[in-house]
């Protein structure tokens, strides 16, 4: 609670006159939405996801990216290419997470990407597996005036950590979280954020405790405890952990489902957009192999994107019959993916 308040204020000290005014035509358009059952739609997306990379060095098994299964073409967003979208863009985006599938910093111009959308007064968040933070990248990334950098780490152990992680090594990511930690401390800098995410699983349920005492050792500034996603609920998994209350899935009759009543609304889909690598317009991180494309930003400016057909269809159809959509099914818009 006080990590998502300090980043409120730390987001509202960003923002403009003009972008208060955006999100605040967003929330009067959204709720218009949904007590008429409409696609109102005022105001400009004031979130953005942008995929630096669909490249990884892991192959954790309920990641795409892992898995190697994309349909869409695997590649890295190209800088110029990238400083035209914020370009288009700065005078309405206040959030940006500079990540989508993948592992950010397999793009060389990563730090860049942060560091042009800084200067523009976006807050920048991004999430990493934390095999690439040596030294001069881990002082880079305090340099660079990234506000808040996420880091996986569920387990705590090298057994434990690979079960999920599979081809991670441990100790080198409790190194590179230390490096981070150093230079904050060394630079005198208090961004980014530095926040430890634990993902519970079976495999490691039993390290809850271990995770709390290690995040204080580490001295990161948040642990948040998040409950995994699985793809094929079908045939049930064997990541999910044997108490519910850790898991974002219950069973019924034997199958499990999400617990997610899934009501006809979405604020992100009114809110935000997901750009992947190569400029694609999709709806939401849910959506990870880009099946439902609205547009695409190598062909047309964004504006002409966020407000076309395809955009206003997608959304009519998430206020009346959202679980007919497929990629809402796994959703956990309007549900806790959170432990405490």
């Amino acid at each position: 609670m006080v990590d998502k308040l300090l980043e409120g204020i730390h987001v509202l000290q960003r923002l403009t006159l003009q972008k208060l005014w955006n999100i605040l035509l967003l929330k009067l358009s959204y709720f218009i939405s949904i007590s008429i059952k409409k696609d109102i739609h005022w105001g400009k997306p004031f979130a953005f996801s942008i995929e630096p990379t669909t490249s990884c060095n892991l192959r954790c098994p309920e990641c795409p990216s892992g898995l190697r299964s994309f349909t869409r073409p695997v590649g890295s967003m190209d800088y110029d290419f990238y400083k035209g979208i914020i370009d288009q863009c700065s005078s309405f985006l206040s959030y940006l997470i500079l990540y989508f599938q993948g592992e950010p910093y397999l793009n060389p111009k990563f730090l860049d990407l942060v560091q042009y959308a800084s200067k523009n007064g976006i807050y920048t968040v991004s999430s990493t597996n934390a095999h690439f933070l040596d030294d001069e990248n881990a002082r880079k990334t305090i340099m660079s005036g990234l506000d808040k950098i996420i880091i996986s780490l569920d387990g705590t152990d090298q057994i434990s950590y690979e079960r999920y992680r599979i081809g991670g090594n441990y100790k080198k990511v409790i190194s590179g979280i230390q490096k981070l930690v150093y230079w904050k401390e060394k630079l005198n800098k208090p961004r980014p954020r530095i926040t430890l995410q634990f993902l519970i699983l079976k495999t490691n349920q039993h390290q809850v405790k271990d995770i709390k005492n290690l995040s204080r050792k580490l001295k990161v500034d948040q642990l948040v405890l998040k409950t995994g996603q699985v793809y094929n609920l079908d045939k049930g998994s064997e990541i999910i952990p044997e108490d519910e209350k850790l898991s974002r899935y219950k069973k019924i009759n034997g199958v499990y489902v999400i617990k997610n009543n899934l009501k006809n609304r979405c604020w992100r889909i009114w809110s935000s957009s997901v750009i992947t690598w190569d400029g694609k317009i999709v709806p939401c991180c849910f959506d990870k192999d880009a099946k439902y494309v609205f547009g695409d930003l190598g062909k047309n400016r964004f504006l002409e994107i966020w407000n076309n057909k395809s955009h206003s269809r997608f959304r009519k159809q998430i206020l009346s019959s959202r679980k007919e959509i497929d990629i809402c099914q796994n959703c956990t818009e309007g549900s806790n993916i959170w432990v405490n």
